[in-house]
């Protein structure tokens, strides 16, 4: 007796580490599952499935000799299943009712089980006892029908609360009570079937049946569950059939009165229904037996059993309170007449950051269509070029957030390039780049302009740097024989050839007047947006109008190549003349049109809204974290941030050997040049006749910061000394600044005479129109520079400096090159090849540099600042 009591003993331990093991497998398997949307619910629910099985037989054990350490283990499978039912049943799927809200899924989330109560379990904590339904069951009720009558209504309303509105369709065959029972969802438009409607409605979900397998899933998927998880995957949209959910409340006579066809057709149903969206919830009938059918029976009271939990009986949660059904029941209802809601901007994420490939196109959505659906907008070879337009306030930034982080979700750095300008009065753009409370940075970004509706310079700028780059791609592609990117990357795998995308909003700014900006700017345009098709460089425009932009006018071609048109509400001039759809579409909506905005290719989108800054930042974080290696943070250009004279212009250490060598032409630093790389603006000192510098106009904080730049420059460069002569007492306190922190250098009340020195002399001159010695100075201009003494001085007019030069008819060939700041351009003939002077219209920390050595026309710069009294 004793041995055949320890070999049970020994075989009940084996079995219970079989089990542990089995159960620790399952509980692992589930956890890794937690990633895969496509499998997690399926997973989930067989492992909930399984370790009731292991409860259960614990459970037997537990009754048997070794009772306490099965109690033992009895608690931990209990924790297990605990773990398990709240990742299959989340939310309003598994809440109890005093706590219940509906939740709002992710879009292409795969349904998990339902509750209906607990677990009735003596030693362990209350344990969620589930039903799969959506896209895994059919659900067989038997018992008092008051019992299960509340648990349908139960299952139907977590049902309807953990999926979007509309998902779920219901249709309830209620004969004896002519759909009172469910009266409740009423509201919700339900499809009530009455007495003698049976057959009729179980031939119409064979056929609903038959139209999914044939047009919906024809062959390449197995179910709705597996085609929506791959349409979740690529990005492709919601749900492409609701779930119809059939509640068959049958009495006795409905039973007794069913015909051979109606029970042939019932069973085909109970089939194939699942994988087709179809699922019944039977009440008095009998479903046949199938793999997909889930029987549960209710007994007196409030306890059940179901084929999920085994022998472990449930205890039901009751039906949910009317009240709340009904308020459920009605405000679904006003959404689903409102329509579903415009998708979010985490909508527009993919499954996978950074898993596409650009070399065919840039694909992605920027918005949704009324039905759910996501809609995709292509850049590639066509369309190259997109062309955005909605007067103020209609959204315009907003779908250029929602459309960068569609794409830089997609694209990686290696992928997509961006380069953005804003020619509004603002800083929409200045997000994306790290900024003084968020050092982050969108990785796709190389170049940011704001503030720039002053600077067209700049736009200018970074549509030269794209010619540039058009250049070097087509010579490449020359090379390999390549006539497009997807070849030139294929042929040259080891280059970097991301797609690059250029957006300019307000777009109209850069092109406003007759000018040589405008003509450059347009001439740049129109060769990007022919040529760059073939190169992966794409265009994306934005303006509030582009029917009154001059600089336009007869060159329709270039408006031609932007064949993909974004209208949002009220836009004129986007889409073609007889295409009146921007005119009626609502607030929050755009007009897509990838045929030049020709009528009958339109596509309505609603955008979501991405001008959070809050969901901006998260996103973005994620994304910066990700970058990879040697990713460069971007240049901004910020049209009101005043630069300031970089470190390695400024003397550093000791006073450097007088006996060093010196270059022959040193450079003095004037200003920032607008240009994408931030240049330093450089006036070459060499020995040669006219090599000075006149700073001219009456703002003296900027002129001063001119000379100081100047000098603290060309002492960093190497021995030099420095004679300063400050004739203005408004300048007294900057040049005071300037001498303390140049290595060499002396104070004079006037001019000095010519010295001769081993190394360079600056003679830097503050205010030289205020009673400067006229002889020493034209000595100075005229025979220093053959000796290595330049002249840097600040005239306050350029009359002023005639003057000083020997009057109206002097020769200005001694200054070589100025710096003018608020002097008028006309003002500047004198100083100009050209007649009437450069086209110049001075505003606030910008000058006008011109070097008659290098330049043929003047450039715009911004003088750093140095030592103005503001700094």
């Amino acid at each position: 007796m004793g041995s055949h009591r320890n070999a049970l003993v020994a075989a009940v331990r084996q079995e219970l580490a079989e089990a542990r093991g089995a159960a620790r497998a399952v509980l692992a398997a589930a956890e890794a599952a937690r990633g895969e949307a496509q499998n997690r619910r399926r997973l989930v629910r067989d492992a909930y499935a399984t370790c009731l099985h292991q409860l259960a037989e614990a459970r037997d054990a537990a009754r048997r000799d070794i009772q306490r350490r099965y109690q033992h283990e009895s608690a931990r499978l209990a924790t297990n299943v605990r773990r398990l039912a709240a990742l299959s049943a989340v939310g309003a799927a598994g809440t109890p009712w005093r706590l219940w809200q509906p939740t709002e899924p992710e879009r292409g989330f795969r349904p998990g089980m339902l509750r209906v109560g607990t677990l009735a379990l003596e030693d362990a904590a209350a344990v969620p006892a589930l039903v799969p339904l959506l896209d895994a069951a059919h659900l067989e009720l038997s018992g008092p029908p008051e019992a299960v009558d509340g648990v349908i209504m139960g299952l139907l309303l977590r049902a309807l609360g953990s999926t979007r509105p509309g998902d779920v369709q219901l249709t309830v065959y209620d004969p004896e009570h002519l759909g009172g029972t469910l009266a409740p969802f009423a509201p919700l438009g339900i499809s009530f079937v009455g007495p003698g409607g049976l057959g009729a409605l179980l031939d119409s979900l064979v056929e609903h049946i038959c139209r999914v397998n044939e047009t919906v899933l024809a062959g390449e998927y197995v179910s709705l569950a597996d085609l929506t998880a791959a349409g979740a995957r690529g990005g492709v949209g919601p749900r492409p059939e609701p779930w119809r959910v059939v509640v068959l409340l049958a009495d006795a006579a409905t039973a007794a009165e069913m015909t051979a066809s109606q029970r042939a057709q019932l069973d085909r149903i109970a089939r194939t229904g699942v994988t087709c969206g179809v699922h019944l919830v039977v009440r008095g009938l009998t479903l046949a037996e199938h793999p997909t059918v889930v029987r549960l029976t209710a007994a007196g009271g409030e306890s059940a059993t179901c084929d999920m939990t085994g022998d472990l009986p449930i205890r039901l949660d009751g039906p949910p309170p009317t009240e709340q059904v009904t308020a459920f029941c009605r405000a679904t209802a006003e959404r689903m007449r409102a329509g579903p809601p415009p998708a979010r901007l985490a909508d527009l994420e993919p499954a996978e950051l950074w898993a596409e490939s650009s070399a065919h196109g840039l694909i992605a959505p920027i918005g949704d269509s009324t039905d759910g659906s996501l809609i995709d907008v292509l850049l590639g070879d066509d369309p190259p070029h997109a062309l955005i337009g909605g007067p103020s306030g209609s959204g315009k930034t907003n779908l250029i957030y929602a459309w960068l982080a569609a794409l830089s979700t997609r694209y990686g750095p290696a992928e997509l390039a961006l380069y953005l300008l804003d020619f509004k009065e603002g800083v929409s753009f200045a997000r994306f780049v790290p900024g003084p409370r968020d050092p982050s940075w969108l990785p796709q970004v190389r170049l940011a302009g704001i503030n720039v509706n002053g600077d067209r310079e700049f736009g200018l700028a970074m549509l030269r740097h794209l010619g540039e780059e058009l250049r070097t791609r087509a010579q490449a592609a020359k090379r390999h024989d390549a006539t497009k990117l997807a070849e030139l990357r294929t042929e040259d795998p080891t280059g970097t050839w991301p797609r690059i995308v250029a957006v300019i909003d307000e777009f109209q700014v850069l092109l406003t007047g007759r000018d040589a900006v405008a003509d450059e700017a347009v001439t740049l345009l129109e060769d990007l947006a022919r040529r760059g098709r073939s190169q992966g460089i794409h265009l994306i425009l934005a303006s509030q109008d582009v029917s009154g932009i001059e600089a336009l006018w007869g060159r329709s071609s270039l408006i031609g190549q932007f064949t993909l048109r974004i209208a949002l509400p009220k836009a004129r001039r986007i889409l073609a003349d007889n295409n009146l759809a921007a005119a009626v579409i609502a607030r929050h909506h755009a007009v897509v049109n990838a045929e030049a905005g020709a009528a009958g290719a339109n596509r309505i989108v609603r955008l979501p809204d991405a001008g959070d800054r809050a969901v901006w930042r998260s996103l973005q974080h994620r994304l910066w974290r990700a970058r990879p290696d040697g990713c460069e943070e971007p240049r901004l250009f910020d049209g009101d941030a005043v630069p300031r004279l970089p470190a390695v212009c400024r003397p550093s250490g000791p006073v450097p050997d007088a006996a060093a060598p010196v270059g022959s032409s040193p450079g003095a630093v004037l200003g920032e040049r607008i240009d994408v790389a931030a240049r330093p603006a450089r006036l070459r000192l060499g020995r040669m006749p006219g090599r000075n510098l006149a700073v001219l106009g009456t703002r003296p904080d900027e002129a001063c910061d001119v000379l100081a730049a100047a000098a603290l420059s060309l002492a960093a460069q190497g021995p030099a000394h420095f004679s300063i002569v400050c004739l203005d007492p408004d300048a007294t306190r900057a040049a005071a600044r300037l001498i303390a922190e140049l290595p060499s250098a002396d104070w004079y009340d006037g001019l000095p005479e010519l010295p001769f020195l081993d190394i360079p002399h600056y003679v830097l001159g503050y205010a030289l129109d205020a009673g400067a010695d006229q002889g020493t100075l034209r000595r100075l201009l005229a025979d220093g520079p053959e000796q290595r003494t330049h002249v840097l001085g600040w005239w306050r007019s350029v009359a002023r400096l005639r003057d000083s030069l020997g009057g109206t008819g002097a020769r200005l060939d001694p200054i070589g090159a100025w710096v003018a700041l608020d002097v008028q351009g006309a003002d500047l003939a004198p100083l100009y090849p050209q007649p009437g002077g450069p086209v110049w219209y001075p505003r606030t920390r910008r000058a006008l540099f011109f070097d008659r050595s290098v330049h043929r026309t003047p450039e715009v710069i911004i003088p750093y600042e140095v030592n103005s009294d503001h700094t």
